[in-house]
């Protein structure tokens, strides 16, 4: 056991020697220093009190989350049948515990006594809200069910725990399954980066042609600069139809959806909620079901005139100019990107040429140092995969945090972008060490090319900052207590607020023209280019909002409708009628890859998007009013909303940094949207 990887807690975690026997010897271990850590807590020789619960249990628990953590991370970015087996075999384990401990009522009371203790008034305002935190936790954990509505309610975890893993499986395993090889005249149009990254793969699998996968980075470029118009509709056609009945059996995600969806159900009852997004909005700013759905009709409403002209405008381009007076699904993304390149003279390809890997990150990094004055550092430490980074931030000579960045597509490693926390910060009461916050920042870029750096669209270096406000809200904290650190305890819908944030510095020149450099002449983006860019800003912005208002309404009806687990494809088309203006083929099933809410915690809060992208464009203002590079108005960010993490309401850390409550005005004014 002391050479297995997983237990080594004092250092990085040896990503690179981390095998799929080392699982369930690992997990024995930690399970049962948990078990051992519940037991003793509970007991008579710990007293209610906040910091000797801490140093037992809190322990305990905090090095088991830290290895299933590393166990879910490499499960999610470098996939093998060996591992997925070991997570599946230890994933049930693992539930039952954490369900059992968030359940246990000897364990509540024992936190009941804390907070009724004359001592309480003395905790710090950081511990005052873990532990109230911790309190509604055991009550939405199921501490105050009894008898088989207890049992009842840990085998609902457990099995939900084993759907959201399938229905994450089967999405990765569907879209690793498809590849075709497109002929030259296929071809067609498509830049030319991705046809020789096409052919590289083909070659590699002993095939001619090139290989075009359903990895965003390899089809996407397809469908919207393509112009053989049958290879887009297979393409469109494979991915919109992946892990449904319209593909293999086994990775159908329609019965996985159905059965999540009652559990969810049975589970709030047991909780005596009216249904499961009442069990899930108890943790979140908005709340109740009706004010989450009257945010998002009121800004479909407000969007529509603007999205109904954006179609139009599509529509009339396609059939004059393009040839296309039956726009389909697969037409949309082409005749929108021609649209762009005639109206604003420039195009993605273009704008990508200027965005290498390096230089962009050296841009980022800047910003970062200039406004939340701190260091970044290179740094060394095991890694899953050769692509991956690793850095240092420091302040005054001083580490305040880690993070990996692993930029890169590649087959065993799902879709999208996501940070991660490896490591909370934590003035850890066993060693009154101060531990030091660690985090996972991935994305799924298009690799580099032979010599030549990976290239970046803009919509790629918006995603790449997106992330990084989510981990600078992680690692930037200066709190010191597990379960308000960090990310740690912030409302699920204010937890976008630091990373769409970032995303602002994209579109402001001073930023940008620090971020640019061209892959073969290194000179920087021109003005003129940048301009084009911003008065393309706001293209289809109308379509864009409707688009999120139809994901959310359709993640809100399904979690307060009680007949919603037989009628997913059915609500999905209403909501569509209701607020969309883009109508996709019947056969499209984006429900079943729809991880945000079947695997990936967004459950009836997807809305959190738009409803904390008022909170960025409002904090945003600010720095609009005062300069966006403004050191004063970065410290004050820093300290208001970042350092403080998830030890205060999020309502009340915005009203500190900005001096009041929030408005939609900012939000609205940035997208162009005037209703």
């Amino acid at each position: 056991m002391t050479h297995n990887p997983l237990l080594q807690f004092d250092g990085a975690i040896a990503f690179d020697t981390i095998r799929p026997e080392h699982v369930s010897p690992a997990l024995d271990h930690l399970l049962a220093e948990a078990n051992s850590a519940l037991e003793k807590v509970v007991g008579p020789e710990v007293p209610a009190d906040f910091d000797a619960m801490s140093a037992v249990l809190a322990v305990a628990t905090e090095r088991l989350a830290r290895a299933w953590g590393a166990i879910g991370h490499l499960n999610h970015v470098a996939d093998t049948p060996e591992l997925r087996a070991a997570h599946a075999e230890n994933l049930p384990r693992v539930t039952e515990y954490y369900t059992r401990q968030g359940s246990d009522e000897r364990l509540y009371a024992k936190y009941r006594a804390v907070a009724e203790s004359p001592s309480a008034a003395a905790l710090s305002a950081p511990r005052r809200q873990a532990l109230s935190h911790w309190l509604r936790d055991f009550k939405l954990g199921g501490a105050d069910l009894q008898g088989e509505a207890k049992e009842r309610f840990a085998a609902l975890q457990d099995r939900m725990a084993e759907l959201s893993q399938a229905y994450s499986n089967h999405v990765l395993d569907a879209t690793d399954a498809f590849a075709y090889f497109a002929s030259a005249d296929e071809m067609a149009g498509v830049p030319g980066d991705v046809v020789e990254a096409a052919r590289a793969a083909a070659e590699r699998d002993g095939q001619a042609g090139h290989k075009i996968t359903l990895q965003f980075p390899s089809y996407f470029p397809v469908l919207q600069y393509g112009t053989h118009r049958p290879l887009r509709e297979k393409l469109y056609t494979a991915y919109v139809t992946r892990a449904s009945e319209l593909g293999p059996v086994e990775l159908d995600n329609n019965p996985v959806m159905a059965e999540l969806l009652k559990l969810r159900q049975e589970e709030a009852a047991l909780l005596g909620y009216p249904h499961y997004a009442a069990v899930s909005l108890a943790s979140k700013m908005a709340r109740s079901a009706d004010e989450v759905m009257a945010f998002l009709r009121d800004l479909s409403r407000r969007a529509r005139a603007s999205a109904e002209k954006d179609l139009a405008e599509l529509r009339d381009f396609a059939a004059r100019e393009l040839a296309l007076p039956d726009l389909q699904a697969w037409d949309i993304a082409f005749a929108s990107e021609k649209l762009k390149e005639a109206r604003y003279a420039f195009s993605d390809q273009e704008v990508k040429a200027y965005f290498p890997l390096p230089k962009v990150l050296q841009g980022l990094f800047g910003i970062i140092e200039t406004l939340f004055e701190v260091a970044i550092r290179p740094a060394t430490a095991p890694v899953w995969n050769a692509g991956v980074r690793f850095y240092r931030i420091e302040r005054a000579g001083e580490l305040v945090g880690e993070f990996y960045l692993d930029p890169h597509a590649r087959p065993g490693k799902r879709p999208g972008a996501w940070m991660d926390d490896a490591r909370e910060r934590w003035l850890r009461p066993d060693s009154g060490r101060l531990q030091t916050p660690v985090a996972h920042l991935v994305c799924n870029f298009a690799a580099p090319m032979g010599e030549r750096p990976a290239l970046l669209t803009h919509d790629d270096v918006i995603t790449l900052f997106h992330e990084f406000g989510h981990g600078l809200h992680h690692l930037l904290t200066r709190v010191d207590d597990l379960g308000v650190s960090g990310i740690a305890g912030v409302e699920w819908d204010a937890v976008e607020l630091p990373s769409q944030f970032m995303e602002n510095f994209c579109w402001e020149w001073e930023v940008l023209k620090h971020l640019t450099a061209h892959v073969d002449t290194a000179a920087p983006m021109p003005r003129a280019l940048f301009d084009k860019m911003l008065a393309a800003k706001n293209f289809q912005s109308g379509l864009q909002t409707l688009r999120q208002v139809e994901f959310g309404l359709f993640d809100m009806r399904l979690h307060t409708e009680p007949d919603a687990p037989e009628r997913v494809l059915a609500i999905a088309r209403e909501v569509r009628q209701e607020v969309a203006v883009v109508f996709p083929p019947d056969f499209a099933r984006g429900a079943n890859t729809f991880s945000h809410i079947f695997a990936g915690g967004y459950s009836a809060g997807y809305y959190s998007y738009k409803w904390a992208e008022v909170l960025s464009a409002d904090a945003w203002s600010a720095f609009e009013e005062q300069g966006v590079l403004n050191a004063d108005t970065g410290r004050r960010y820093r300290q208001e909303i970042l350092e403080v993490g998830g030890s205060r309401p999020a309502l009340d850390s915005f009203k500190a940094f900005r001096g009041r409550e929030p408005n939609i005005d900012a939000l609205l004014r940035h997208q162009g949207i005037t209703a």
